[in-house]
């Protein structure tokens, strides 16, 4: 039976049983998040951010709006400011976008969304993205990446278009699927962008091989999305308490221990877990505090999780 970080608390296994083997530090979370800088910019960001797929979707009334905006409440009172949506995450932007509007939290807040089209066309993606405007209520967009490469070329050329108005910050590209891998490494040599999004986990690390590197190379930042492999993390440590050793790089719960392996690999900028609940911003804030894995300590996780 597959279990989410979700299922596994409510049973009071894995994630319950990491909190009494190592009790979270409230003190800790006084202390400020980890950042990294964006390569075309030098701005830096928060390395963990949220991504709203998922549970941001099919929000239909006020009360389910009630703990997303705890959660972001929380998220920024913490420090956080990165949050990633996208106009296929059905009402994601628009619940962001009132929700952040409501708390008068914009101007602290880094935006980012995609164009992500069916039918593709410059009229068609300038079509989405101005709705994507008006759904996040606000005049400017810190990112806008063109979604699983759509429509590529004519998109990224709309975007610089609206990038240098004023109106947008960066541009860039995603992926989640490695069969796109090959397109996607072309794409990163081609074009010059800001940031590029693509799947990697502890237990999916082939970007990290392929995509990762050459956008290094480039200079371009890295934003990973499903950083828990579709939850199949969560299950395959149901039950299992954290490697002692885990301690050596201030590692207190499983989330920390997936997200904290991502975000200490040099070339990645920041990873966009998803968050519906304020437990689960102080859960995953927790992975930008502290020490991080050293290379020789990212192969002992690898190793962990492969065994597991």
């Amino acid at each position: 039976m597959k279990l989410s970080r979700r299922s596994i608390i409510k049973a009071g296994i894995g994630f319950s049983a990491a909190l009494l083997a190592r009790p979270v530090d409230v003190f800790s979370q006084a202390q400020p998040l980890l950042q990294k800088k964006i390569p075309s910019s030098g701005e830096s960001i928060p390395i963990i951010g949220i991504g709203t797929a998922r549970r941001y979707e099919e929000v239909k009334s006020d009360a389910e709006k009630v703990p997303l905006r705890e959660t972001i409440r929380q998220f920024q009172a913490l420090g956080g400011k990165v949050i990633d949506s996208s106009p296929s995450y059905g009402t994601a932007e628009a619940v962001v976008g009132e929700l952040v509007d409501g708390l008068k939290i914009r101007e602290s807040l880094f935006l980012a969304t995609k164009v992500s089209l069916r039918n593709v066309g410059r009229e068609e993606g300038i079509k989405q993205i101005e709705e994507s405007f008006k759904k996040y209520r606000t005049h400017r967009i810190d990112l806008i990446a063109v979604h699983n490469l759509r429509d590529t070329e004519v998109q990224l050329r709309t975007l610089r278009e609206i990038k240098q108005a004023g109106r947008i910050r960066y541009v860039g590209i995603t992926t989640s699927f490695d069969n796109q891998y090959g397109e996607f490494e072309q794409t990163i040599k081609k074009e010059t962008l800001d940031f590029i999004q693509v799947d990697y986990a502890l237990d999916n690390r082939d970007a990290g091989e392929r995509i990762i590197p050459p956008a290094g190379d480039r200079g371009t930042a890295v934003m990973i999305n499903l950083p828990f492999g579709r939850g199949r993390l969560f299950n395959a440590v149901q039950g299992k308490q954290l490697p002692e050793w885990s301690g050596e790089f201030d590692c207190q719960t499983w989330a920390q221990f997936f997200l904290k392996y991502i975000v200490s690999h040099p070339a990645i900028t920041c990873a966009v877990p998803g968050m519906a609940q304020a437990k689960y911003v102080v859960d995953n804030l927790g992975a930008a505090r502290g020490r991080l894995p050293d290379a020789a300590t990212r192969r002992k996780m690898e190793q962990f999780i492969d065994n597991v």
